[in-house]
Formats: structure tokens, C-alpha cells, sequence
């Protein structure tokens, strides 16, 4: 009896002394690489260098091969990302300028906003480029912090040979500001200045789990680079013998594995979603400055799957299954749904174009998250719909690296910007070099996408076609110096 009533005494003091806490919702880390190609990662078969840090991502989470930027160009891609929309639909489009008087209206929400709604601590620390007038700035988005660049680092009054800018765009640019919150606290004047960046961002961003290590949060990481002009700090400069490109690649991979030691030392490993992924494919025109598409036709600025098509890491310990590879089709618009459906959030109030990508990341390998995707590009013409492993590419002018010899040392090659691409289907599962038209052989398949594209024409409009979409809405303007 003593004993029991021992045990007993001894149960309850347990209960109170160590009341039962409910668990804490799961942090998101969304690391984002800017220009970084399909074939970069060594887990994607880049063969010069190797990235064991992000690639022990892919070994402990889920690789996906069929993952599509929404737009394959920086600010279309971002708004994509962070909204959930395709950009056309809210008049954004392109790579904004530093001058641009336009950005991300404040009334569509990201996720920034809706996760802070539910408690989240929201940081941002790289690259924004959604619009650099205060108003459309990261703490008006949804964001707490903000440490980084407000577009890319190439927009800047310096040549790609280092020359002052005297003439043209590069001109209007003023000297590259750092941020911090909706302050320039400082400049980004030499590559010198460019070759800390990647550095300066992630002791930031290793700050904010540990400062946040008691509350859920989603940091965000959108890297500069690899975008033009490259760099490297002095610890990884020189160091691979295998060129910048390389050196600048190690010190990713050496960011990836901070980040990943901060959330262990912070025991929160095991509770955070980590995503890996990429604006749009690789400016090819810089050759050894620019990344590879992984044998994937043409690159950046192409409707092509060199152009959307990038990589795509998840890894949530538990939840998202270890080594898997899927093939099936997900976007960056798809990264809104589903992470608000994996922190318990609230959609957008407005019509988005995501869907719900969570099951397929958890493995259920039945679920097919998205039928179908329309690339847009230029403003809004709509240039190509897959379904599935097809492809129809429509009749249009646009950007071609083919038969141009690329540059060296972070000098452009030249580019056909005006090339005339003819109306062609392709296989994606027999040809994802997209190299041979079978519209012949398949002209009921070509029937079934050119109905697709008819309904995001009505919708969206379509330049090509001279047609208005009928749900669009407006871009945010400003009129502040």
C-alpha cells in the first residue's frame, strides 16, 4: 500500500511539475537561389563541383524532377511564389527596375501575411525584387525583418566588364542599397562589396532562428545569386580550382549547412519544413558565370523547360518521406496552399491559382496535385500549356542561347531576342530536351491542350492573340520619389 500510494504521490508531482504543453506548430525555412539552373546541384547532376550540404537535403527529404517556376524570370517568379497567382493575373510581369514606379499591390496577401496572422515571426534576408518604393517593401508585405537587396545585384551604374555605367539603363541605376527594414543602412559599391553578400545573409538569417527559437517562424532566404555578377568571400574564393562559379556554389552549399546546424542546435530540426528551389533557370549568354539547364532546352527568359523547370528539395523529418524522387508535376504557385495548409493558415481572401501540394510532399504518390500549367512570359502572352508529360508550345517570338557562342569572365554572349518559335507539341517523358515536334502523331492531345489555354485566355487574356483576360487585377503604383 505504501508503495502504491508512493507511486502515486510521485505520478502527480511528474504532472505538475512538467504540465502537458502543446506542440509547437512547424517552422518553414524557404531557401530561394536566383538564376541557379536545373543541372547546379550535384543531386541533379552537376559534375565539375559538388553541393553535399544541399545534397543531403534530397537524402533526407523528397527531390522532386518536374518542379516549374511560374515565370522564368525574377520578379514574375517571386510574385508567383509569395502570392500564389500567376503574375499576369495581377499585371506583374518581367524583372522590375530599380526606378520601376510599380510593385506587388498591398491588397493581394503572401505568405508572410498569413503566417503572421497565426503567430509566425516573419524574416526576409537576401534579394526582394518586388517592387523597391517603400510601399511595396517586405515590412508592408507581411514581413517583421528585412536585411538584403531590393532587386538583383547586376542593377547597379557598373558595367559587366567593372567599367562605370555611362549610358543606358545601367546608367539610371543608383549604387546597389542594403536594406534593413525599409532603411538603406549601407551600399553595395565593388564586387568586393558583391563577394559578401552570401555571407552577410546567412549569419542574418543564422540570427533569426536563434532569436526565434521559442516561437514558430518562417524565414525566408532569397540569395542573390547565382545571378550575375558572382562572387565569393575570401574563404571560398579560389578555393575549388574549378572557377567562381564553383567557389561561389561551395559557399551556397556552406549557407544551406548553417542554416541546417542552427536549427539542430536549436533542437528544431525535426519541426521545420526546409524547401530548396530556384527563381528560373540559368542566364546562359554568361557561360562559366552562369549555371546549367541539365541538358533541359535553352534558359532563363524562355518558355522553354530550361527557362521554368528548377530544383525542388523538401525535407520535414516524420513527415516528408527520406531519399524519394517524384516526377509528378508541382510549381512555385503551389508553395502558398500548401505550406498554409502545413502551418494551419488561412488561404488568400482573393482567387489564387495554387493547389494544394501537401499530400504528394507527404508521398502519397496517387495524388496528383495539379492537372496542368500555362507558361506566360513577356507581359502576358501565353507561349505554352502542359498537361501531364505534354506540351504544346505556341507560335511566338522570344529569347534563344542556341548558336551563340557564351561569354567568359562575367561578360554576356550574345542572344537572338526576336527568334520566331513554330507551334510544336512534345513528349516531356521520351524528349525533355524538347527536340521533336509530334503534333502529327498526336493531334488529339493537341486538341485537349489548345482547350486549356482557350479557358487561361479567357481568364487571363493572352498578348499573342491581342486578347484581354477577364480576372486580372491591378499592379500597386506609387507616386513617391
Amino acid at each position: 500500500m505504501y508503495r502504491k500510494s508512493l507511486g502515486l504521490l510521485c505520478f502527480l508531482a511528474a504532472l505538475l511539475l512538467s504540465p502537458t504543453q502543446k506542440k509547437q506548430p512547424p517552422n518553414v525555412v524557404l531557401i530561394l537561389m536566383d538564376d541557379m539552373g536545373y543541372g547546379d546541384l550535384s543531386c541533379y547532376g552537376a559534375s565539375t563541383y559538388s553541393t553535399p550540404i544541399i545534397d543531403r537535403l534530397a537524402m533526407e527529404g523528397t527531390r522532386f524532377t518536374n518542379f516549374l517556376a511560374a515565370q522564368p524570370i525574377c520578379t514574375a517568379s517571386r510574385v508567383a511564389l509569395l502570392t500564389g497567382c500567376y503574375p499576369n493575373r495581377l499585371s506583374m510581369s518581367g524583372a522590375l527596375m530599380s526606378f520601376a514606379t510599380e510593385g506587388l499591390n498591398p491588397q493581394e496577401e503572401t505568405i508572410a501575411e498569413l503566417l503572421k496572422e497565426k503567430g509566425y515571426a516573419t524574416g526576409i534576408f537576401g534579394k526582394w525584387h518586388l517592387g523597391s518604393r517603400q510601399a511595396f517593401l517586405p515590412l508592408q508585405q507581411g514581413f517583421d525583418t528585412y536585411f538584403g537587396i531590393p532587386y538583383s545585384n547586376d542593377m547597379w551604374p557598373i558595367n559587366y566588364d567593372g567599367t562605370p555605367a555611362t549610358s543606358g539603363n545601367k546608367a539610371r541605376h543608383p549604387i546597389l542599397p542594403l536594406m534593413e527594414g525599409n532603411q538603406k543602412v549601407d551600399e553595395i559599391r565593388t564586387q568586393a562589396d558583391q563577394d559578401q553578400l552570401t555571407r552577410r545573409l546567412t549569419e542574418r538569417a543564422v540570427s533569426f532562428i536563434d532569436r526565434h527559437r521559442k516561437s514558430p517562424f518562417f524565414l525566408y532566404i532569397p540569395h542573390p545569386m547565382p545571378h550575375v555578377p558572382i562572387g565569393a568571400s575570401e574563404r571560398f574564393r579560389g578555393k575549388t580550382g574549378k572557377g567562381l562559379y564553383a567557389d561561389m556554389m561551395q559557399e551556397i552549399d556552406w549557407s544551406v549547412g548553417q542554416v541546417m546546424d542552427a536549427l539542430k542546435r536549436n533542437g528544431l530540426d525535426k519541426n521545420t519544413l526546409v524547401i530548396f528551389t530556384s527563381d528560373n533557370g540559368p542566364w546562359a549568354n554568361f557561360g562559366d558565370h552562369a549555371g546549367s539547364a541539365g541538358g533541359l532546352r535553352e534558359g532563363k527568359a524562355t518558355s522553354f523547360e530550361g527557362g521554368n523547370r528548377v530544383p525542388f528539395l523538401v525535407r520535414w523529418p516524420n513527415q516528408v518521406p527520406a531519399g524519394r524522387v517524384s516526377n509528378k508535376l508541382l510549381t512555385n504557385l503551389d508553395l502558398l496552399p500548401t505550406i498554409a495548409a502545413v502551418c494551419g493558415a488561412r488561404l488568400p481572401k482573393r482567387q489564387i491559382d495554387g493547389v494544394d501540394g501537401l499530400a504528394l510532399m507527404k508521398g502519397n504518390d496517387s495524388a496528383t496535385a495539379r492537372d496542368h500549367f500555362v507558361y506566360y512570359y513577356q507581359k502576358n502572352s501565353l507561349e505554352a500549356v502542359r498537361q501531364g508529360d505534354w506540351k504544346l508550345v505556341f507560335a511566338h517570338p522570344g529569347r534563344t542561347y542556341e548558336g551563340f557562342l557564351p561569354g567568359t569572365g562575367g561578360l554576356p554572349g550574345k542572344t537572338d531576342e526576336n527568334h520566331a518559335f513554330p507551334m510544336a507539341l512534345y513528349d516531356l517523358r521520351r524528349d525533355p530536351g524538347e527536340r521533336y515536334d509530334v503534333r502529327e502523331q498526336h493531334p488529339g492531345i493537341v486538341e485537349r491542350l489548345e482547350k486549356i489555354a482557350e479557358q487561361s485566355r479567357e481568364e487571363l487574356g493572352d498578348d499573342l492573340q491581342h486578347r484581354s483576360g477577364k480576372q486580372t487585377r491591378l499592379a500597386g503604383r506609387s507616386d513617391e520619389k
